[in-house]
């Protein structure tokens, strides 16, 4: 059983969130646009460098919507996933200072082994080591030039070709569709941690909330930011071209002159960031509770869009706790009904929060995956979706239903129940840092590398 401080939490938790959802449906949707509510939540501030392996930066790609990302980029762009490097703000090192003896910094990594770091034919320059030995991902340290004197990664440069391409995925937080965001602190918490066990660049999404917008808003925001993201793979393709054209052939005068366009068209278009670093063909979608829904519908769309995305292609999903329902009510949704943070009552509100006035359905396409005639692709050709659900969570038997249905149709579909958990027992504040919350990302982890690697194998990418 969840312990007693979760019990407590819970109770005050379900109180507050009741009478927020009371307060909605008394204000009605008066606002356009919001994508936050930072009164009901902290927010964490966007962070250009490396502080703990991370850096983060705040983007908004629609401005008629307010729809906003934050970009996770992992340290390990900059070379090997166990080279040793450590941003400049962690950590100055001085010119004077040795490496010490190897075996002597072990670590953990995502799968609970202890490793260490062999390097060599290292020296220090400005504060940073560089080690010119190139290692098997095709790059070496040098890419750390690409920092400037204050430690703020800049990114793109187009006359730098080691830059390691990483996997890309997008992340739709929680909150039911009325709260939440994905600046907070939790879901910047929970970001983090996935980006540097998964080693992707993770896209936190920033979609309209309910009730000032009510669906299909939610959804069509995740499925912006997928056309977003093809869109900026063929921006910096189309820069990486000038820049190509620029430095080759015999016509190298001629287009000297006009080199400054070239870099300039990159650095202003192309988001620096992904088009140095950003892998779109190995694209994830990981979805928390509500968000969950919102990833099966853009994976839905990904799937009828096919080429339409290139060169953005959805390698799998991962449904955390999703927030489904219907009317014909499952055994977990009668027996766990009144169950921990989120009851079944609360839930049915939010829904009538989101779904449009005089549609409120529980069998609406958007509540219940499972209903007939849902519409979309056949199952078949869904992508691999790994399904995460909680032992005390009225929701878990309608997500492990759908996980059935996929595996019927030989989708790779497993489903990961973590005893004695409660829903968002891996996102929520005050769960973040439980061992359970670890292992379900760590968990995470080793199903993603399966389809984000190039070679079939978890460290070949």
């Amino acid at each position: 059983m969840p312990s007693v401080a979760v019990k407590l939490y819970s109770v005050f938790f379900k109180f507050m969130l009741k009478h927020r959802l009371q307060n909605r449906t008394n204000a009605g949707g008066s606002s356009y646009g919001v994508t936050s509510r930072p009164d009901e939540e902290s927010i964490a501030a966007p962070n250009p460098v490396f502080t703990d392996g991370v850096a983060t930066k705040d983007l908004h790609i629609d401005p008629t919507t307010a729809v906003s990302i934050r970009i996770f980029l992992p340290e390990t762009c900059l070379g090997s996933p166990d080279s040793d490097l450590r941003a400049q703000s962690k950590s100055r090192v001085k010119p004077s200072t040795r490496l010490p003896d190897s075996g002597s910094d072990p670590r953990r990594n995502s799968y609970g082994a202890a490793t260490t770091d062999n390097v060599t034919d290292t020296h220090y320059k400005n504060g940073h080591s560089f080690n010119h030995r190139r290692n098997s991902y095709g790059c070496n340290a040098d890419d750390l030039a690409l920092k400037s004197e204050n430690g703020v990664y800049r990114g793109y440069s187009p006359a730098s070709k080691k830059c390691r391409k990483l996997p890309v995925m997008l992340q739709f937080h929680g909150g039911g569709f009325v709260s939440g965001s994905n600046d907070s602190t939790s879901n910047d918490f929970f970001c983090r941690r996935i980006a540097k066990l998964c080693d992707v660049i993770v896209i936190a999404v920033g979609y309209r909330l309910a009730p000032e917008d009510r669906y299909p808003a939610a959804f069509e925001d995740g499925l912006k930011v997928l056309h977003w993201l093809a869109k900026q793979a063929n921006l910096a393709e189309c820069s990486k071209s000038l820049g190509n054209r620029r430095g080759g052939g015999g016509d190298m005068k001629k287009s000297d002159s006009h080199g400054h366009i070239a870099d300039a068209f990159g650095a202003s278009m192309a988001e620096p960031w992904l088009a140095a670093h950003g892998d779109p063909s190995r694209c994830v979608l990981l979805g928390v509770s509500c968000g969950g829904n919102i990833a099966d519908y853009v994976a839905r769309k990904a799937v009828e869009a096919g080429k339409l995305l290139d060169p953005v292609k959805v390698v799998a999903q991962v449904l955390m706790y999703p927030f489904f329902i219907g009317n014909v009510p499952t055994h977990s949704e009668i027996k766990l009904a009144n169950s921990y943070f989120y009851d079944k009552a609360m839930c049915i509100l939010a829904w009538k929060l989101f779904l449009p006035e005089g549609e409120f359905d529980l069998d609406h396409p958007a509540a219940n995956p499972l209903v007939p005639g849902r519409g979309g692709p056949p199952l078949k050709r869904m992508p691999p979706t790994l399904t995460i659900v909680a032992e005390h969570d009225w929701m878990r038997d309608r997500a492990i239903a759908y996980s059935e249905e996929l595996r019927k149709v030989n989708v790779d579909a497993p489903v990961l129940e973590y005893k004695d958990a409660v829903h968002e027992f891996a996102t929520l504040d005050m769960l973040l840092k439980t061992p359970q919350s670890q292992a379900c990302a760590e968990d995470t982890a080793i199903w993603v590398k399966k389809y984000i690697s190039l070679r079939g194998h978890e460290f070949s990418y």
